[in-house]
């Protein structure tokens, strides 16, 4: 009996209590949470929250001094009010939706599709399509889709060397590459290298629009400049597939990456003597499927295979790797489950600033995002799953805040409108589906039970049969 009582407790260990480094967190408050002078006027010596009501009446009573509200004080009134409602159908297509992400002021919608298809919606026009893209030699789907920060350029990718660019400002709504308009090939293989030497997993444009870096399954980092139009930078940055990578901040000279080797590098591009990174951190035990960045250049967020996404400090990162990287356990995360028995597991030398768990990163590179600041202050972090659930997490308790469930299939990607209370997800299902933070639950409009599948292609075929 005492060996039976041993061996259950060895097999589901109590799971460890979440902890958040206190700098972070209190930097989360500030910007997410009343503001002193706030607080002082409207509850001095009371603990208790206050509601958008007593901010608002307060405000319109002069309580809250001359300047009104801070942003702090707008972004705490804002995120009371998640997108939880809904979902309403932003389209429905017959291939599994890959890729989504709003545009940086949020006026378009950008979603990049299995079938060789990408289209881009008017958010403030009823999600019109704005640009209907046949893309132009597509290995196996479009993996990534990354917007110019002036709204004139689309980059997307797949499994090959080359990104493509289109002009999302064209006048002609359809673009069918090299047919109705031109999609311009960046090359970034090298010349002795074939046509489908690697693939791109991974594109981000830098703040000023001049240049666009990619990960790839050649295990490098690779910087395009536009102007000169040649690859300007190449760093063979990890030891397996470069998942994600993106810029740090503004200025565009570091770079954050993440690989299927575990591990989460910085680079400086001011000093990349003899591919070098500026450090490296560690914590996962897994291949890491995507890197956000807080955009101030010390903080960004990664999710991983291990099922986890973990909060990053890049103060806090080593010049080199300590020791061999652990493997607790050998699985394929495309097709088998997660071992139970590696649910808790930690690195023997996790540099992290906060673990969140809940969510299921299976098949695919799911992605993660904190969300916005103007109407959160940052105050969440928000991924897929492969559970079907869009989760939403607290930053400084960690706690799942919601859950937003209706798709039948995989949830890849998700993006949340940078300043209105709008989710976006993007399914394996085929759907693009719209949360909101109001909305009437009895609307017809609202996708239903009936319209759940767990593949597009199950639609189609019953469309074929119909004809």
């Amino acid at each position: 009996m005492r060996g039976r009582r041993r061996r259950a407790r060895e097999a589901d260990p109590v799971p460890e209590p979440f902890t958040i480094d206190d700098e972070v967190s209190h930097l989360t408050r500030i910007r997410s949470e009343p503001s002193q002078r706030t607080l002082g006027a409207f509850y001095a010596g009371r603990k208790r929250g206050i509601s958008t009501f007593g901010l608002l009446s307060g405000r319109e009573s002069g309580r809250s001094g001359a300047g009104g509200f801070s942003r702090a004080d707008c972004a705490y009134a804002a995120r009371k009010h998640l997108p939880t409602k809904g979902p309403w159908c932003v389209d429905d297509m017959t291939s599994e939706a890959y890729v989504s992400q709003f545009s940086s002021d949020g006026s378009l919608l950008v979603a990049g599709f299995r079938g060789s298809r990408i289209r881009i919606y008017d958010a403030d026009n009823g999600w019109k399509v704005h640009k209907d893209i046949s893309c132009r030699s597509l290995q196996w789907t479009v993996s990534d889709i990354a917007l110019s920060p002036d709204q004139q350029l689309l980059a997307y990718s797949s499994l090959s060397p080359t990104v493509h660019i289109v002009n999302v400002q064209s006048a002609g709504k359809e673009s069918q590459a090299n047919v109705t308009e031109i999609h311009d090939g960046l090359e970034f293989s090298n010349d002795d290298d074939d046509e489908y030497s690697f693939g791109i997993f991974s594109v981000k444009f830098s703040k000023d629009g001049q240049e666009i870096v990619v990960g790839n399954s050649d295990r490098s980092i690779n910087v395009y400049d536009l102007r000169a139009n040649k690859v300007s930078v190449r760093i063979r940055a990890h030891a397996a597939d470069v998942n994600a990578v993106t810029f740090a901040d503004e200025s565009g000279n570091l770079l954050y990456s993440g690989s299927d080797d575990n591990l989460c590098k910085v680079w400086d591009r001011r000093c990349l003597a003899r591919e070098k990174p500026a450090g490296v951190l560690t914590g996962h035990l897994d291949g890491i499927t995507f890197i956000d960045s807080r955009g101030d250049g010390r903080y960004f967020i990664s999710n991983c295979k291990d099922q986890t996404i973990k909060l990053w400090d890049v103060r806090k990162m080593s010049a080199s790797i300590k020791g061999r990287q652990p493997r607790f356990f050998d699985w394929d995360y495309r097709w088998m489950s997660f071992p139970l028995e590696a649910r808790h597991c930690k690195h023997p030398n996790d540099q992290s600033l906060a673990t969140y768990r809940g969510h299921s990163v299976l098949r695919t590179l799911i992605r993660c995002y904190f969300s916005p600041v103007y109407s959160t202050g940052q105050r969440y972090i928000y991924t897929g799953s492969s559970d079907e659930y869009v989760y939403i997490y607290d930053v400084v308790t960690g706690d799942i805040v919601e859950k937003l469930s209706w798709h039948g299939s995989i949830i890849r990607d998700c993006t949340w409108h940078p300043y209105n209370p709008t989710i976006v997800s993007s399914s394996w299902d085929g759907y693009l589906a719209r949360w909101e933070a109001s909305g009437d639950e009895d609307d017809l409009s609202v996708l239903t039970k009936n319209e759940q599948r767990t593949s597009p292609y199950r639609q189609s075929y019953t469309r074929h049969l119909l004809l």
